[in-house]
């Protein structure tokens, strides 16, 4: 059994690192499970929607004003995967856990795979589920799950994407074991069928099995009234088509 728990590296004494988040946003759960990798200490600032968005969050990161952004020590790094690779390129060597892989040709994948997987799997499932037509929700599922079977490629004859252990593009992934689920159920889709997408499936459980991994997803109660109303506002506010 592989071990995950955090190392105990004396590079690791810092100051603590803080991070701007949301409780409901699959994009911010990547960051935590990396820096728990790295053996990393960190304090999360919540971000309260209901009160708009906070000083700190638009003095961090006035360019796109959203979540994750991770703050070093003076610092300010925005975007998610970009504070993945920042944090792997900061803390590597020793016993430090690798996010990406050595290999050149195998680190371009895994960016390539991981843009992929946001662009096309994160927000072709958003959009099937914001989709109010019949005819329009069907082609959006059908595109969605043309980019899953992209996905499904890259984990086949694999544990992980990063083979025996999680990396990079793992954590990128990460959101479909918890978020896929509470999108298909308010959004009145499916997507990740085991029949269709047998290996996608069989790692997903292998990833949400990491007790490192499971005790950073929000409550699912909460992410499904977070995405009905998400989806009743965005549906109500859409325009009617002639």
């Amino acid at each position: 059994m592989l071990d995950y728990t955090a190392p105990n590296n004396e590079n690791t004494n810092m100051a603590k690192l803080k991070i701007i988040v949301s409780a409901t946003s699959l994009f911010c759960t990547r960051i935590e499970w990396a820096l728990k990798l790295k053996g990393l200490e960190y304090e999360l600032t919540f971000e309260d929607w209901s009160k708009g968005k906070s000083e700190l969050l638009l003095k961090s990161n006035p360019a796109h004003k959203k979540v994750p952004v991770l703050l070093d020590d003076g610092i300010v790094i925005a975007e998610s995967k970009v504070i993945l690779e920042y944090i792997d390129e900061k803390w590597k060597g020793g016993d430090l856990y690798p996010l990406l892989p050595q290999d050149p040709c195998e680190r371009a994948q895994a960016r390539f795979w991981a843009q992929f997987a946001d662009d096309k799997c994160v927000f072709g499932t958003w959009g099937a589920c914001c989709a109010d037509d019949a005819l329009e929700k069907e082609k959006a599922v059908e595109t969605a799950l043309e980019s899953f079977t992209y996905l499904e490629k890259q984990i086949e004859g694999k544990k992980f994407f990063a083979g025996d252990k999680i990396g990079y593009l793992d954590l990128v992934a990460g959101w479909i074991p918890h978020w896929l689920g509470v999108m298909e159920e308010t959004g009145g889709i499916k997507i990740l069928d085991p029949e269709r997408f047998p290996s996608l499936h069989e790692w997903a459980q292998n990833f949400i099995d990491i007790p490192l991994i499971k005790e950073c997803y929000p409550p699912r109660d909460m992410l499904v009234n977070y995405s009905t109303v998400l989806l009743s506002y965005l549906r109500s506010s859409t325009p009617n088509k002639p």
